[in-house]
C-alpha cells in the first residue's frame, strides 16, 4: 500500500470512529471556555477555529465563552497600571473596568470572532451587556484575620458573579446558524460594568441552555490524581471525595466547582481538557480516548 493509500485509510478510520459521536451531538449545544495557551498560540488558535467551524457544519452549535487576563495585564503594564490580584482575582476600579471591556469586548473578542469567520464560519461578538444577556452583581470577598478571630470584607471593585442570565441573544444567533462567541462582562442593576470570571460565566451559561457538554480548555492534561495519572469519568461524589482528600486543590478548584455546578443542574457532561494539545476539542467530542478529565453528573 503506498503513503497516499495508507494516509487516506487512516483519514477513513478517523471519520468512521466519529461518525457516531457526530450523529449523537447532532442539533446539541456545546459550551466552551476558551482560554489559556489555545488563546496564544497561532497554531493552537487556528487549530481551535478549524473545530468551531468544523462542530457547526456537522450540525453542533458551539457557544464560545472567552477570557483574556494576559492581554489585559500587558495593556494595564503598558500603560504604568500595577495589576493587583487577591486570591486569583484581579482588583478592578473603574480605570481597570474600562481596560477589561476595551479588551475582551474589543481586542479578544474581535479576534476570536475574526478566526472563526477566517476559517469559513460565521460567527459573532458579544459581551455580557448585549442583549442583556448577563446581569451581574458585586462579588463579596471575605478574608480571616486569625488574630482577631474576625472576617475583613475585600472590596476587589467591579469583579462580579453573574446574578441571572437572559439567553434570548445566543438562542436568536443559533437558530440562524450563527456562532456566539462572548466576553464575559455583565452589568448590574446599577448600569456599572462588571468583570466575570470566564469558567463561571461558561459554566452558568451551560446551565441556562441545559447544554449537551460544557467543556474548560486549560493549560494541564486535566484532573491529576496523586501519582500524576489523568483521571476521567468522574461523578459528583467521586469528585467531591477527591477534594476532601485533597487531591483536587489550588487553582483547579474553581475549575472543577464550575463543572460540579453544571453537571448538577441539567448539563449532560463537563470536561477539563488541554487546549495546549492541536483539535483538542474535536479529540474530546469525537475519539474513545479523549483528551481530559470528564465528569457526569449523579453520584452525589
Amino acid at each position: 500500500m503506498s503513503i497516499n493509500q495508507q494516509r487516506a485509510t487512516q483519514i477513513a478510520q478517523v471519520l468512521t470512529e466519529a461518525l457516531p459521536y457526530i450523529q449523537r451531538f447532532s442539533g446539541k449545544t456545546l459550551v466552551i471556555k476558551y482560554g489559556g495557551n489555545a488563546m496564544t498560540d497561532d497554531a493552537l488558535k487556528n487549530s481551535f477555529a478549524r473545530d468551531v467551524v468544523l462542530l457547526k457544519a456537522v450540525g453542533i452549535n458551539p457557544v464560545i465563552v472567552h477570557g483574556g487576563g494576559p492581554q489585559i495585564g500587558a495593556l494595564l503594564e503598558k500603560i504604568g497600571k500595577q495589576s493587583e490580584f487577591i486570591n486569583g482575582m484581579r482588583v478592578t476600579d473603574r480605570e481597570t473596568m474600562d481596560i477589561v471591556e476595551m479588551v475582551l469586548g474589543g481586542q479578544v473578542n474581535k479576534s476570536i470572532v475574526n478566526l472563526i469567520n477566517s476559517h469559513g464560519g460565521r460567527a459573532v461578538g458579544l459581551t455580557g451587556k448585549d442583549g442583556s444577556l448577563i446581569f451581574a452583581e458585586k462579588m463579596q470577598f471575605s478574608a480571616g484575620d486569625p488574630t482577631l478571630n474576625a472576617s475583613e470584607v475585600i472590596d476587589l471593585g467591579h469583579v462580579g458573579k453573574v446574578s441571572s442570565i437572559d439567553t434570548g441573544v445566543i438562542d436568536m444567533l443559533i437558530n440562524s446558524d450563527f456562532i456566539p462567541v462572548i466576553a464575559p462582562v455583565g452589568v448590574g442593576k446599577d448600569g456599572e460594568s462588571y468583570n466575570i470570571n470566564a469558567d463561571l460565566v461558561a459554566g452558568k451559561i451551560a446551565e441556562v441552555l441545559q447544554a449537551e457538554k460544557l467543556i474548560l480548555l486549560t493549560n494541564t492534561p486535566g484532573l491529576l490524581d496523586a501519582d500524576g495519572t489523568l483521571l476521567t469519568g468522574l461523578n459528583a461524589r467521586q469528585v467531591n471525595d477527591l477534594i476532601e482528600q485533597g487531591v483536587i486543590y489550588g487553582g483547579m478548584l474553581p475549575k472543577i466547582g464550575c463543572a460540579l455546578d453544571a453537571v448538577q443542574a441539567g448539563v449532560t457532561s463537563a470536561h477539563i481538557i488541554d487546549g495546549r494539545v492541536q483539535h483538542a476539542v474535536l479529540l474530546e467530542m469525537f475519539t474513545d480516548e479523549g483528551v481530559g478529565t470528564l465528569i457526569r453528573g449523579g453520584g452525589r
